[in-house]
């Protein structure tokens, strides 16, 4: 763990030597551009928030060996917030008035998005955020961009694609669902989908309750629902949850024809190290996965980078979860502000409006509410998995991905718990 980690903030120079050499236009003294942002870097949220650091400084160092953004370094200013949303206001207040930076972006999750946004509204900066769900929902701020796959309603579009592998790939429709979710904001969002579509499609809700966060034992809970015997079985939960839900699973044998739904956690390399066996086909939402359908251009030469260091940065070995996107949110503020050719807040975000972006994870608009125009929640299966050995996370077929049909490269397999 690095010096500043371990201080509890970052500050990333951009490395003046190597641009230099790798930009001779770059002069030493250039002003660099700013770019400010909280992160979790210790707490529940730290796993993904130091993660997403790394993918930032790929980006910041691939950006300027190409001589940085309107002939200017780059430099990322950055805070520890500690997964704590109280943190967030001040931190982004001390990063526009005291830092002075250039551009914000945002924490990762909706819980430390959400308390930034009054401080960037009151001061009209462009923000791009990571892994926010519906954020600005409330707000309506024109200069808000989210890097998320949710899109604009996920009431109507978070479940569709669990149903819709459901209806399609199973030998008979299914009739019941139970529906399991974590009190928290995301997850009541999942569960309210699953509620909505189930109804829409006449199917018999057979369990639907909530649980709070602190909750360690699932095994009443899971013989609850399994005495419901339903066809589907949808569960939004976090990653501590997740791994306690699945473990119980296992050891209950449930072998629900699908099971899985909006699960948190089994997107991660420690969980899947962790569980091995126990995620066997699992079919959950997911944003990635290194199938031939998401050979996105730059995206493999991302992990190649992201791979070799992520081991000394005590960070996701694999990255396949929201790392590329991570790398993404900082290509969308480097194309705007190359369209733009200057820092105006106002003419980034009517660029970021108007236009077409081309990413590692893919081509991307934005809508009127800064959401992505297009939804592309993914649900994957966990399929052929013997143990908790991550290279085979790396190659096509061990995360299959099932919807959207566009991007499916396998087809389904039940029930839930079946051995490999």
């Amino acid at each position: 763990m690095s010096d500043l980690t371990r201080r509890g903030f970052g500050r990333v120079a951009a490395g003046m030597a190597a641009s230099s050499l790798a930009a001779p236009a770059l002069a030493q003294s250039a002003n660099p551009i700013r770019i400010g942002y909280s992160m979790s870097l210790s707490g529940g949220l730290a796993a993904n928030g130091r993660s997403s650091v790394l993918a930032h400084k790929i980006w910041m160092e691939d950006t300027n060996a190409r001589g940085g953004l309107l002939g200017r370094p780059v430099e990322l200013v950055y805070y520890d917030d500690q997964s704590n949303p109280g943190n967030v206001p001040a931190l982004y207040t001390k990063l526009i008035d005291v830092d002075k930076v250039d551009i914000v972006t945002s924490p990762y999750a909706t819980a430390m998005i959400a308390p930034a946004m009054p401080v960037v509204m009151q001061h009209g900066m462009c923000f791009v955020t990571l892994f926010g769900a519906g954020v600005n929902e409330a707000f309506k701020y024109d200069r808000h961009f989210s890097m998320n796959v949710t899109g604009d309603n996920i009431k109507e579009t978070y479940a569709r694609g669990f149903l819709e592998v459901a209806y399609k790939m199973l030998p008979t429709p299914p009739r019941s669902i139970a529906i399991l979710a974590v009190d928290n904001d995301f997850a009541q969002r999942a569960a309210e989908s699953a509620r909505y579509l189930s109804r829409q499609r006449g199917l018999r809700i057979a369990y639907d309750r909530s649980y709070p966060p602190t909750t360690v034992d699932f095994t009443p809970t899971l013989r609850a629902v399994q005495a419901t015997r339903p066809d589907l079985f949808f569960i939004a939960s976090y990653p501590p949850d997740s791994n306690g839900i699945l473990r119980a699973a296992s050891e209950l044998r449930i072998t629900a024809p699908i099971f899985g739904g909006g699960m948190v956690g089994p997107q991660t390399a420690a969980v899947q190290a962790q569980l091995g066996p126990i995620l066997n086909n699992l079919v959950n939402w997911d944003v990635y996965s290194p199938e031939p359908t998401m050979k996105f251009p730059g995206v493999e030469a991302f992990h190649a980078k992201y791979r070799a260091r992520a081991q000394e940065e005590q960070v996701d070995l694999l990255g396949n979860y929201l790392q590329p996107y991570a790398y993404a949110q900082m290509q969308v503020v480097e194309q705007a502000l190359k369209r733009v050719g200057k820092i105006d807040q106002a003419a980034l975000a009517a660029d970021m409006h108007a236009n077409e972006f081309r990413t590692i994870v893919g081509d991307i608009r934005f809508s009127a509410l800064g959401e992505w125009a297009q939804d592309r929640n993914l649900i994957v299966q966990f399929q052929g998995i013997k143990d908790g050995d991550l290279e085979k996370y790396k190659q096509p077929g061990t995360k299959v991905i099932l919807y959207p049909e566009s991007l499916r490269s396998g087809t389904l397999r039940t029930p839930y718990g079946a051995p490999a």
